[in-house]
Parts: structure tokens; C-alpha cells; sequence
């Protein structure tokens, strides 16, 4: 344990088909032949990974995967439930403390550059919710529709659009609620610069030239279709999966929506089938995709002390990433 009384925690960020949970794999399961074999357990990262049944879209760990490196926040709640930063944050402390109280390093790795950089610096201090004016716009958000909204947020917000997206109901009502109640956009409560004191962190934001990521980004999506995501998200909407979900608007998902013929008693689950349409959600999720990568990179810009490592050579990365590691266990006397 640390005298300072700090928990140490080792974070890697990447997009999705960058690499990172191999990284992690490589380094800590308990197949590896490094020497931080074993010593370490795995928080993620992935707002969308959280959701039960979402497999294949969101490319969750294997099983076997999972066996060789315990993963925390994978499939915690139904994806009709909406699971927030401040859970993601929540639960994340609570996890890194009981990791750490059993003598292993909590591990926090993901894509979803918005719940890292939260974890990392701390919550903007917004107000709280009013129960009134969040069910006003929410009923708004049914009846109106979502562009109404998001050209409101647009109007009033022109920084937080930008930012989200406009299926995205949860953080376009929290940004239009937030402006209602205090005449004041959401970037004006500033967001700390600075490092939680509680945690000694090492940080790696994992990169690859851009092409490259984006060819990544088209083999894992072909390889989605290839295991099955069109008869996932069929067997989803024969469940009852609605678009307006939580977890159905995640990449991968609320694609199929757009060609779902929602007056048919099978609820249009042919289009699962229909060659057409399937290769154009594929091209809708490749290109989705690959601007969320994008995003995401410009979220976790000007983090503290981050190090960023090129996975472009796979040997140097590696090598760059031991050396570091090693030094941060030796520094805190792991």
C-alpha cells in the first residue's frame, strides 16, 4: 500500500479497433508471460458494453477473455435503463478502492472518452435535476420529436450540440435543463484541469495513424455482420427493443431503426434479412464509427500527464508501456 494513501490506477484510452483490450490481455491476464501477470483486474470503460445483450454491436470481451482478465461494468444493467457518467464514476470508485484493498492494480480501460475524463478530473458542478422541467422536456422529446429539441439546444447551446448527439435524449434534455434553470450554458460550469487528488495516476491514450484506424474500424464492423449482429438486433426487437432506449442508441444498433416498418405486426424484422438494407447499415455504422473515434480523441485532448503511445508498431508500443508500468509499480512499491 501507498503511504500517501493514494490508489494507484493505470488508465488506457483508445477508440474502438484500436487494440487496447489485447494490450490489457497481453499485459495482465493471467495467460500472459509478463511480469505483471495476474496483478491486475479491469474497469471498463464502454458506455455501452454496461447493457445486458448487446454482444456483438458493442464488440464486448469473449468469454474467454473475461476468464483471463476479470472485467467490471460489463452487462451490469438492461438496456433499457440508463446508466450515466456519475454512475460510471460511482461505481469506478467504488471498484478501484475493493481492487486495491486486494492487493491488485484497478486497471480503468475504454473507449468512452466522456467517462474517463470524468473519472480522471472530476464532474462539472451542474445543478441538480428538477423532476418538473426534466419530465416537461422528456414528454417534449416524444411529441415534438428529437430534431425539435436538438435544433432548440442548437439555439440556445450551440457548444453542447456540438458535442452531443442528437439521438443522444439523456444529455440533450440534461444540456436544455441546465440552460432553463439557470439562464447559463453547460460549459460555463468549468470542468477542473487538474487531477483527482485521491489517485496516483498512469494514463496511456493509445493512437494509430488515421487510415489505419479507420480500416480497423471497417474489418471490425464486417466481422460484427460475420458473428451474427443483424440476428442479435432482430432477436432484440422481437423482445421488445424500442428505439428510444437507452442502449438501442448505441453505434450498431439504432441504425436499423431508420428501416424498421413499425406498422407491420413483425415489427419489419424482415429488413434483417434483406441484403439491401444490411449493407446500408453497415456503411451508416462504418461511417458512424469512425467519427466517434474522432470524438472521442478530441475529449481527451490536454489530459494531465497522459502519455501517448503510437500503436502503429506494435513492438515499440509494448516496449514504451512495459518500461512505464514497471516504473509506476516500482514508484508506489507494488
Amino acid at each position: 500500500m501507498q503511504q500517501n494513501g493514494k490508489i494507484p490506477v493505470i488508465v488506457i484510452f483508445a477508440p474502438t479497433a484500436t487494440g487496447k483490450t489485447a494490450l490489457a490481455l497481453d499485459f495482465f491476464g493471467t495467460g500472459s508471460h509478463s511480469f505483471f501477470k495476474g496483478k491486475g483486474e479491469l474497469i471498463s470503460a464502454d458506455s455501452m458494453q454496461v447493457y445486458k445483450k448487446l454482444d456483438i454491436g458493442t464488440a464486448k470481451p469473449t468469454a474467454d477473455e473475461r476468464s483471463l482478465l476479470f472485467h467490471h461494468l460489463v452487462d451490469v444493467v438492461d438496456y433499457n435503463t440508463q446508466f450515466t457518467v456519475n454512475d460510471f464514476v460511482k461505481k469506478a470508485d467504488e471498484l478501484c478502492a475493493d481492487i486495491y484493498s486486494r492487493g491488485k492494480i484497478p486497471l480503468v480501460v475504454g473507449g468512452t472518452a466522456f467517462y474517463i475524463k470524468n473519472f480522471l478530473v472530476g464532474e462539472a458542478k451542474t445543478p441538480e435535476s428538477d423532476p418538473v422541467l426534466r419530465e416537461k422536456l422528456k414528454n417534449r422529446w416524444e411529441t415534438e420529436g428529437k430534431e425539435a429539441l436538438y435544433m432548440e439546444l442548437k439555439t440556445v447551446d450551440p457548444e453542447s450540440a456540438s458535442k452531443i448527439d442528437i439521438n443522444d435524449e439523456f444529455r440533450v434534455v440534461r444540456a436544455l435543463e441546465i440552460f432553463y434553470l439557470t439562464g447559463k450554458v453547460r460549459s460555463e460550469f468549468s470542468q477542473s484541469e487538474t487531477l483527482r487528488e485521491k489517485y496516483d495516476f498512469l494514463t496511456f491514450i493509445l493512437e494509430r495513424d488515421r487510415k489505419e484506424l479507420y480500416q480497423r474500424i471497417e474489418d471490425r464492423v464486417d466481422q460484427m455482420f460475420s458473428d451474427g449482429l443483424a440476428r442479435e438486433v432482430s432477436s432484440l426487437i422481437r423482445d421488445g427493443a424500442e428505439s428510444e432506449m437507452p442502449g438501442m442508441k448505441a453505434i450498431g444498433y439504432r441504425e436499423w431503426f431508420n428501416y424498421l416498418d413499425e406498422k407491420s405486426d413483425s415489427r419489419g424484422v424482415s429488413v434483417f434479412e434483406n441484403p439491401d438494407v444490411i449493407e446500408k447499415v453497415k456503411r451508416e455504422i462504418k461511417h458512424s464509427s469512425k467519427k466517434y473515434a474522432k470524438k472521442q480523441y478530441t475529449i481527451m485532448k490536454n489530459i494531465p500527464g497522459a502519455v501517448y503511445v503510437s500503436m502503429d508498431n506494435k513492438d515499440d508500443a509494448y516496449s514504451t508501456i512495459y518500461k512505464l508500468t514497471g516504473d509506476f509499480l516500482k514508484k508506489i512499491g507494488f
